[in-house]
């Protein structure tokens, strides 16, 4: 193990009824992840992490019988090579209309507490039971899902392994992907060696990582790009939902619909931007192809409104400006450094691919 790395260990070697009804049964599953993430991790007391359980989730996860007519996986819409997203600005399920908002990433999932771009979901469990169940998602409940697994030869031994009974339930599947989807963890990218002293970026990098976590003050001559506010820390991301200026009027009321609170109108929740050269189209109705034009749009094109996070309001590099108003160099630096957040090791990892290939 690399030092500065922590081994936790969840699980339970013996068999354990939790709430009088799924039973755990297995070995505990050892996670790895930097000592800087911290250990506010999200898992319920009773989906403790095994390593059958996992092995279990990640089968289901890119598992077609858990859609209607068995058309379509997780996987379908979280694929691993491009860092569990799908490329498209908005995702098709099993009859073809598009989703709502876009795919979003599934890295570093066991630190986040409030899931999809609005925050409705609590944790990962509570998540799974959306797309399993949408009409244009997956299209079908977990509890027939269970009925066509009880079916197969071998999904009743695997989940005896995981939880200790052959009954199959869509409670036990959801908890089952909830565990796989713990274990994507990306730390492992020329940034994370950069801060283990293990790797050197090039000039621009640099230049765009020291603009990437600069805040501008022109009265001080200081540039900045003013990213660090909202993808500071280690994870790159905090646990907050802000309106990005994307429209004066959003179009999608975000954190609003959930909230009911007018100052949440337009409001969505911060995604990390690891691996972010491979998660186009941006945004969460994905509107920007390209990192160049997410630049130009906090750069120049903040679209003032009620909600607009407070951190993006008349925030400048010149003195009474209103936007941050970057160089084209300066762009191209920070597209330099976002580049070195590129996980080779997590979209490449056999423990998180599809088993039937």
């Amino acid at each position: 193990m690399k030092k500065g790395w922590w081994m936790i260990l969840f699980g339970m070697m013996a068999l354990t009824f939790v709430n009088g009804r799924i039973p755990f049964t297995g070995e505990p599953y050892p996670l790895e992840y930097p000592a800087s993430f911290g250990n506010r991790t999200n898992i319920p007391a009773d989906n403790p992490l095994t390593k059958e359980g996992v092995y279990l989730g990640r089968r289901l996860f890119y598992e077609k019988m858990l859609s209607a007519g068995n058309k379509i996986s997780c996987g379908a819409c979280h694929m691993q090579q491009l860092a569990f997203t799908d490329g498209k600005a908005f995702s098709t399920g099993i009859d073809g209309v598009p989703t709502d908002r876009n795919a979003m990433s599934l890295a570093n999932l066991l630190w986040v507490k409030n899931f999809f771009w609005d925050g409705r979901a609590s944790s990962l469990e509570q998540q799974a039971l959306t797309p399993l169940a949408a009409p244009h998602e997956m299209g079908q409940l977990p509890e027939i899902s269970a009925e066509k697994l009880q079916r197969s030869k071998v999904y009743p031994g695997l989940f005896h392994a995981a939880f200790g009974t052959q009954i199959i339930s869509g409670e036990a599947i959801v908890k089952a992907l909830a565990q796989f989807e713990r274990t994507l963890i990306s730390a492992n990218s020329p940034y994370d060696r950069y801060l283990n002293g293990q790797y050197q970026p090039g000039s621009a990098a640099l230049r765009g990582m020291q603009l990437f976590m600069t805040a501008p003050a022109p009265e001080r001559q200081v540039r900045g790009a003013n990213c660090g506010h909202c993808h500071g820390g280690p994870k790159l991301y905090l646990e907050v939902f802000h309106n990005n200026g994307l429209d004066s009027i959003p179009r999608d009321a975000g954190r609003e619909k959930q909230t009911g609170v007018a100052a949440d109108k337009g409001r969505f929740r911060v995604p990390t931007l690891r691996n972010i050269a491979l998660t186009a189209p941006y945004m969460h109705d994905g509107r920007f192809r390209t990192l160049e034009e997410v630049l130009d749009h906090y750069s120049d094109h903040i679209r003032n409104s009620a909600s607009l996070s407070p951190v993006l309001r008349n925030t400048s590099n010149e003195a009474g400006g209103a936007s941050l108003r970057l160089s084209k160099q300066e762009k191209k630096d920070i597209i330099a450094f976002l580049q070195l957040l590129t996980d080779s090791s997590f979209i490449t990892n056999p423990a998180f691919s599809n088993p039937f290939n």
